[in-house]
């Protein structure tokens, strides 16, 4: 008797403990910086990216399908709009049509940083493009939005970039650092054979540069308003992205006439090859940059919601288990495996003599593309499968939330406006930036342009557009990044 009410008493204690840590578990208010604002042109940046929208530049895996006079147009436009840019760095193009600009720094001894564009954008599905509101390469600007293919992706970025620049030399700032501005061409094609940001990472490897800081897409400011437990916004800095691995996974049959079928044809064997590979997902666990996220956060929430958040040293395995049943959330906790692909007979009364599967593979940082192909052969009870390896990439390194350029991206975010939250997060989807880790260790994916999740589906899809809200406070963040890390 005396040792349960010993244990009653341990369990008291430990919800009072709890109940009062999560009393204190609050935000360390600091002091914010005020900041000076910033000269910027609102009316020429939302006039030049109606413009960029209106050239298409389609990338494709396929190079003798790229329209590159395309290409061409664009960089003759960037020249016309943006003179003093063209005046005051040096242009040089690599490979078929990426551009890499040089701001010279007055100090060679420090290194430089890179700020990351690409020119290319995804074509429109077949079929859909009577369903946009405004025909898809008209950049039409209705006093809300920016309409059109690339003005989320990432057209909008490139020319706020551009506008920054432009604007700078202008006002006669000289940056200490040197800055580069890349623009790839090919972002939009994964693993491509010619990919323009790895041709331009190493065209600056073998010049001898070395860079502090590379800034390109990934994140964005995202308003997480649940009432009643937090109202911020999320500014999503991704410190890392996840690799891609694509595999061919084949059966092979004797194959003959539907009439006469065995007992599993090469298509039954290959569904227990498929329920093995999905019964059988990688390992789930929680990264230090997702706890850095649910704490941040979790410092924001109402009292009752920061219960949860101060005691994932606890939870953490029941968080775990749950994240895995939310797709999105599983993506941030684990490799995940899609089977995306199937083929089999060319008809519909001939056995099929081989039968193929292609998986989709997006791995965590840590997990390589030999790991996924262990995985494979480890999780498929059939050991008579054919794998072949087709395009992937490595996932990249995690970058330091310690870093001068990360402090930089957090400060003028949260002293932009108090609501602002900076967290790490993974980026899923692949980036150019993972191509510089030759040339630098610190690597950020975020653009400054305030999103909500409605918006942020359309990109790759229909009615992709940008609101004129977020425009300010964008091209602010450019000038003052670029002085912060230049003075």
């Amino acid at each position: 008797m005396m040792f349960l009410w010993i244990i009653l008493g341990i369990i008291c204690v430990f919800i009072v403990i709890t109940l009062i840590r999560a009393a204190f578990y609050t935000e360390k208010k600091t002091e914010k910086r005020e900041l000076e604002p910033e000269n910027i042109d609102f009316d020429r940046y939302c006039r030049n990216l109606s413009d960029a929208i209106k050239i298409k530049t389609i990338s494709n895996y396929d190079h003798e399908l790229v329209d590159w006079s395309e290409f061409d147009k664009f960089h003759a436009f960037l020249e016309e709009r943006y003179p003093l840019v063209h005046k005051a760095m040096t242009k040089t193009k690599v490979g078929d049509a990426s551009l890499i600009y040089k701001w010279e720094g007055t100090d060679p001894s420090l290194d430089g940083i890179a700020l990351l564009a690409h020119q290319d954008v995804v074509p429109i599905a077949d079929g859909t493009e009577g369903d946009w509101e405004h025909e898809p390469f008209s950049g039409e600007n209705d006093g809300e939005f920016i309409w059109g293919r690339g003005a989320m992706d990432m057209k909008n970025h490139l020319i706020a970039v551009m506008e920054c620049m432009e604007t700078l030399i202008a006002e006669g700032y000289q940056p200490k650092r040197t800055v580069y501005v890349c623009l790839g061409h090919n972002e939009e094609v994964v693993a491509a054979p010619d990919n323009g940001a790895k041709a331009m990472a190493d065209y600056l490897a073998e010049h001898g540069v070395h860079l502090e800081a590379v800034l390109d897409e990934g994140g964005a400011i995202l308003p997480a308003n649940v009432k009643g437990i937090v109202d911020c916004n999320l500014v999503g800095v991704g410190i890392a992205e996840k690799g891609s691995v694509n595999y061919k996974i084949s059966v092979n049959a004797k194959g003959g006439h539907s009439s006469q079928p065995p007992e599993h044809t090469a298509l039954g064997e290959l569904a227990n090859v498929i329920r093995d590979i999905e019964n059988h997902q990688f390992k789930a666990t929680m990264p230090d940059f997702v706890s850095d996220l649910f704490k941040g956060v979790g410092k924001r929430c109402t009292y009752p919601a920061r219960l949860l958040f101060c005691n994932l040293w606890l939870l953490k395995p029941i968080i775990i288990k749950i994240m895995t049943k939310i797709p999105p959330a599983a993506s941030l906790i684990r490799t995940c495996t899609a089977v995306t692909m199937a083929s089999g007979s060319p008809q519909f009364n001939v056995l099929p003599q081989k039968a193929s599967i292609t998986v989709n593979f997006r791995t965590m940082p840590g997990v390589t593309i030999k790991d996924v192909e262990e995985h494979i052969r480890k999780s498929v009870r059939n050991k008579k499968i054919d794998i072949e390896g087709l395009t992937s990439k490595e996932a990249s390194k995690v970058s330091s939330t310690d870093s001068r350029a990360f402090k930089i991206i957090k400060e003028l975010s949260e002293s932009a406006d108090e609501k602002n939250l900076v967290v790490p997060f993974l980026v899923m989807g692949a980036t150019d930036s993972y191509n510089y880790e030759n040339v630098c260790e610190n690597i950020y994916r975020f653009a400054p342009f305030v999103a909500d999740t409605r918006l942020l589906l359309c990109t790759h899809g229909t009615n992709e557009r940008l609101p004129l809200s977020s425009v300010e406070g964008a091209l602010t963040f450019f000038k003052r990044y670029v002085k912060g890390m230049t003075s």
